[in-house]
């Protein structure tokens, strides 16, 4: 039996962060217990990638390890995969190799 606000498939990795570390894959289905919430997960979530520990709000400070990592694009809920398409760094742009491609003559 899982005690109560412990996870199988997550990992809190400071007590002030709003996100948790997967530290077994998730697929669409999958359950877990994030602070005596079951959540039920929509999408595939790799080891190492970050789910919302809790419900973020456009704008807020993302933090992992105690320190913030970024703000959220748009309002995430609890248990949504956290990656490029809904965080934005606060210290350095975010970049793809399309945009940043320099062609030398």
């Amino acid at each position: 039996m899982q005690a109560e606000g412990t996870s199988r498939k997550l990992l809190r990795i400071h007590r002030d962060d709003n996100v948790l570390i997967v530290v077994t894959p998730i697929k669409p289905g999958d359950r877990d217990l994030i602070d005596g919430l079951e959540v039920v997960f929509a999408q595939d979530v790799a080891i190492g990638h970050k789910v919302a520990a809790r419900s973020i709000k456009p704008g807020e400070k993302v933090y992992k390890c105690g320190v913030p990592i970024g703000s959220a694009k748009e309002a995430i809920p609890v248990g949504t995969h956290i990656h490029l398409h809904n965080l934005k760094s606060d210290y350095i742009a975010t970049y793809t190799l399309e945009k940043d491609r320099v062609f030398v003559k």
